[in-house]
């Protein structure tokens, strides 16, 4: 099992669910690199469960040391590692799925895969509890993309199961800046309540919803990227795709572009202030696989909490018999607001390295 990814800036995410920790590793942050913790960890309490009647009742602080790579308050350039502790877990609610495989789980592939040795409380390392990890690295990633190079990401609720936020999503850093003070994140907030109204019903039938999160990229500069395997859309589905439940990903205008002709899905250009512009967005910033300079725009569409407590039909993979099963513990009715900040820090790790990638490590003067 490999969990690494990356190019210049590789990053390492270990532990399972309810193990005695998780986290991860970053190879080739630049030295000097000033680490805001305050910062990463009002990035990591976006994501935190066990907050609201909208979430898991599991309490996690997600608390986390680094143990390595820093030094007085800066990177030194070797690999940093940062341990998330596991505190508050019920591995006796999982003792059932040994032989039960739940329904829109990775138990199943997992077990044939890993020959049965896998850890399958809580899932696991297949759990979205591994987001952490991720997201603690990707909050160092926002953290240096908005101190040396002015880039900010941010995301809101596009979706909850019908319900949709239908005000444009205003793409300044004003509007990124307040949707991240947010619990629920949404342009409009009438919509927002009957998003939430949604979730609750789910919760109280035993169910769950899924989503859309939509989000922006500001002032990446023209010119990064590849054509082809290495495209930015590449990159970031790769890096998106790696959040569990993300079963979809689209760019710009998306599938909507299909019901466009060319003169409606073409941006053309302009010339504004000494710089090229495009009058309109609707290819999300990325032409030929390379940064346009426009923001850089996606959506993520995020299934349903597969973990649910009506009872449906599995197999007993013991007695190779049908079962029935009803799956117990704390789980979320909809994770998408807490997928959210996983979004934004995974989309920075794409960024940061395609920056690395091209103009090497951050110039000292930027550093210092």
């Amino acid at each position: 099992m490999s969990s690494m990814t990356g190019n210049k800036l590789k990053i390492s995410i270990f532990g399972e669910s309810h193990g005695e920790a998780i986290g991860v590793v970053m190879d080739g942050l630049p030295p000097g690199i000033k680490i805001d913790r305050e910062y990463i960890e009002k990035q990591m309490a976006r994501r935190a469960p066990g907050k609201n009647n909208l979430s898991t009742a599991r309490k996690e602080e997600d608390s986390f040391s680094i143990v390595s790579g820093i030094f007085e308050g800066r990177t030194t350039g070797a690999p940093l590692c940062a341990i998330i502790q596991n505190k508050d877990t019920r591995s006796k609610d999982y003792s059932e799925l040994k032989i039960k495989m739940r329904p829109g789980h990775s138990d199943y592939p997992g077990h044939v895969k890993y020959m049965g040795f896998n850890d399958y409380r809580g899932g696991g390392h297949f759990s979205g509890r591994i987001t952490a990890p991720l997201l603690l690295a990707g909050s160092i990633a926002m953290s240096i993309l908005e101190n040396y190079k002015d880039i900010y990401i941010g995301s809101r609720i596009k979706k909850v199961y019908t319900v949709e936020d239908d005000i444009s999503f205003e793409t300044n850093t004003e509007t990124i800046l307040k949707l991240r003070k947010s619990d629920f994140p949404v342009m409009n907030d009438e919509a927002g309540e009957k998003m939430k109204s949604e979730i609750l019903r789910a919760k109280e039938e035993g169910d769950s919803v899924g989503g859309v999160a939509e989000t922006v990229i500001l002032n990446v500069p023209a010119g990064y990227g590849e054509p082809f395997f290495d495209s930015v859309e590449s990159r970031l589905s790769h890096m998106i795709f790696s959040i569990p439940a993300v079963k979809g990903i689209e760019f710009g205008e998306g599938f909507a572009i299909t019901a466009m002709r060319g003169s409606q899905a073409n941006d053309p250009y302009a010339a504004k202030d000494g710089r090229i512009i495009a009058k309109t967005n609707k290819n999300g910033g990325i032409l030929g696989g390379i940064t346009n300079g426009m923001p850089i725009k996606f959506r993520t569409a995020i299934k349903p909490t597969a973990s649910i407590s009506k009872v449906q039909d599995t197999v007993n993979i013991d007695t190779m018999e049908n079962a029935t099963l009803q799956v117990e513990g704390r789980h979320d009715p909809c994770i998408l607001q807490r997928a959210i900040p996983v979004i934004d820090g995974a989309a920075a790790l794409v960024v940061l390295d395609l920056i690395m990638e091209r103009d090497g490590e951050l110039l000292k003067e930027e550093v210092l």
